[in-house]
């Protein structure tokens, strides 16, 4: 969850550290903090609660060491205060850490470290720990502090007497390094370093890194060198940047069109699904008997939509699990089976541990992931890239549309070898798949439309979101995107439900954002909306009608192009997006940096 970069080179470190961590802030933002090498043989550290800028306010005006940590926390073990915050110091050793160290207070009893911590934090534990192994050999102290811990960990390390050196280890938890002619570089996320360089390697786990001016060294536990594999990416550093736009999310809602025909485009051969640059083969879709799938949060409810428009046009069973359930349940998996994981950072730690279990069980798992690399897309028997560029909002946009598009292409590729859909039928469908970015472009000059006529939504308590079919599948996402931003209860119902128990929470004036656009169920939506229009509900609907012939079954209508109904989806979902924004922009909330929450879920 926190962000963590390390430089040492010829550049003075400060600076570097302070702008790595402000393009890191989306991954924690309670307290920030830099440790460097002042003078020789001497450790400073500046850290405070809040945002990077309030670090910036009390760093050095000048300050010219070359060689520093810095990290931006999200808080797990103790509160948020500056005792808290990292880095933290012990003895010879400061350190910055992502993760969670599960036996902090076994650590604590076994090697009488009590008396050595002033914070709330496992992390100052694991400083402690290893200032007590610590003799003169960095990579000896590391080697065994390691082999001690329980749980998840990215360490960075400084060393009082290994003046301009960086030492990092991790496991699970995301670290990426470089070396380039200004230096050593790592950083749990490359956008912390893309200025400086487009070459990065992923750090392996349990591989202690030396980081020097002249480069960096990688070995594993036994002291065997080894050669890192760098890796390129493909965007540059402005696709990490607002670019004029206010807000970062804004900004990714602008990009959905681009990011889909980055996601869909290299997939088509003649028409038709091609997986074959993904190296993915058709064998993975043979025999195929059923789909779990399983994600967290937005990527769960892509996730659901995949299984809905999958089970109902291919009539395969298909299963969504909320990873951090899947491990304690008992799956149902066989070797027929295929499990697709989805997470945009490919990093999520729940996720990740589910998909360690289905390999138990499957050889045809499957990951949807956004990076390049990741631990995910590395430990998946195969991986499909959504190719979206980097989102740094915390509520995620373009991710989403990218997954479904990408369960869109899954599905007629699975058609088409299972033998349930034919090639005619195939093509048509990636016809319109391919017109989505279009119509995603005419529902964006709609956007300052959606922020009038939805301004009501900045002074509601509540919402509810209804519909059926892959509208209700949506409304889930809508729900969740209207929460995490501006902060107002919002849960998403489908409408036939209604009348066993949900209506009884609606009360005169309540927002009820309803989607009609399935044609089989729409006269069944249309008349649950009556329902909750007749008690008093303010009634937002969206749908494909050119105009509502009857202006009393709702207050506000957004019309919806002509689309067939499996691809509404991705225009109903940018008007959410658009609503949830606007709702927190209005009620004065940064919408790329919501409270209590940050982007990537690297602890459990």
């Amino acid at each position: 969850m926190c962000g963590i970069i390390g430089f040492t080179g010829k550049k003075e470190a400060q600076d570097i550290l302070l702008d790595g961590l402000a393009s890191l802030e989306y991954r924690g933002y309670d307290s920030a903090g830099i440790s460097y090498f002042k003078d020789t043989g001497k450790i400073s550290i500046r850290k405070t609660v809040g945002k990077v800028a309030d670090l910036r306010a009390i760093c050095d005006d000048e300050n010219n060491s070359t060689c520093g940590i810095g990290h931006t926390r999200w808080a797990t073990h103790g509160g948020v205060t500056n005792a808290n915050a990292h880095p933290h110091k012990s003895g010879k050793v400061s350190l910055i850490h992502n993760g969670i160290i599960e036996n902090y207070h076994e650590l604590v009893e076994t090697y009488d470290l009590k008396d050595q911590l002033i914070s709330e934090t496992d992390t100052e534990v694991a400083a402690a720990l290893f200032n007590k192994l610590y003799d003169g050999n960095p990579e000896a102290a590391i080697q065994k502090a390691v082999k001690l811990f329980r749980g998840s960990f990215a360490f960075c390390i400084l060393f009082k007497d290994q003046p301009g050196t960086i030492y990092a280890v991790r496991n699970v938890s995301p670290m990426v390094a470089t070396y380039c002619e200004d230096g050593s570089f790592i950083a749990s996320d490359l956008t912390a370093f893309i200025a400086y360089s487009k070459r990065y390697f992923i750090v392996p786990e349990y591989h202690i890194l030396t980081l020097t001016e002249k480069g960096i060294v990688l070995k594993d536990l036994e002291g065997k060198e080894v050669t890192p594999e760098y890796l390129e990416v493909s965007w540059d550093v402005t696709a990490a940047q607002k670019e004029g736009y206010p807000h970062y999310m804004l900004k990714e809602i602008h990009e959905q069109p681009a990011a889909l025909t980055r996601t869909i485009a290299p997939r088509i051969k003649d028409q038709l699904p091609d997986f074959s640059e993904d190296n993915i083969p058709d064998s993975l879709f043979e025999h195929c008997t059923d789909i779990t799938i399983v994600a967290c949060g937005t990527a769960m409810y892509a996730g659901t939509v995949g299984r809905t428009f999958i089970q109902s046009t291919l009539h395969l069973p298909v299963t969504v699990s909320i990873a951090s359930e899947f491990r304690y349940e008992e799956p149902v998996i066989t070797e027929n089976s295929m499990v697709i994981v989805v997470s945009q950072s490919g990093e999520t730690i729940d996720t990740l541990e589910a998909l360690r279990l289905a390999k138990k069980y499957t050889k045809k798992t499957l990951a949807i992931v956004n990076v390049k690399g990741s631990t995910i897309a590395r430990e998946s028997n195969y991986v499909l890239y959504t190719h979206a560029g980097p989102e740094i909002a915390v509520a995620s946009t373009k991710a989403y549309t990218v997954q479904i598009a990408s369960f869109y292409l899954l599905a007629c590729k699975l058609g088409l070898v299972l033998g349930r859909i034919d090639e005619k039928s195939a093509r048509e469908f990636i016809g319109m798949l391919q017109k989505t970015p279009d119509s995603i472009e005419t529902i964006l000059k709609q956007a300052e439309s959606v922020e009038h006529l939805t301004k009501r939504m900045i002074h509601a308590q509540d919402a509810f979101f209804i519909g059926r079919g892959l509208d209700y599948t949506l409304s889930m996402e809508g729900a969740l995107k209207l929460k995490e931003i501006s902060y107002i209860h919002a849960e998403a119902y489908a409408a036939g439900e209604l009348k066993h128990g949900t209506i009884a929470l609606i009360s005169e004036g309540v927002p009820v954002i309803a989607v009609a656009t399935q044609k089989h169920v729409y006269s069944k939506v249309i008349s649950n909306i009556r329902e909750v229009k007749a008690r008093g509900a303010y009634v937002i609907l969206l749908s494909k009608d050119e105009k509502i012939t009857d202006k009393s079954i709702c207050n506000v209508h957004i019309r919806l192009p002509e689309t067939p109904d499996a691809f509404t989806i991705f225009d109903s979902v940018v008007i959410f997006q658009l609503i949830a924004y606007y709702a927190s922009i209005g009620k004065g909330f940064n919408p790329d940096q919501p409270r209590n929450l940050a982007k990537s879920v690297t602890v459990e």
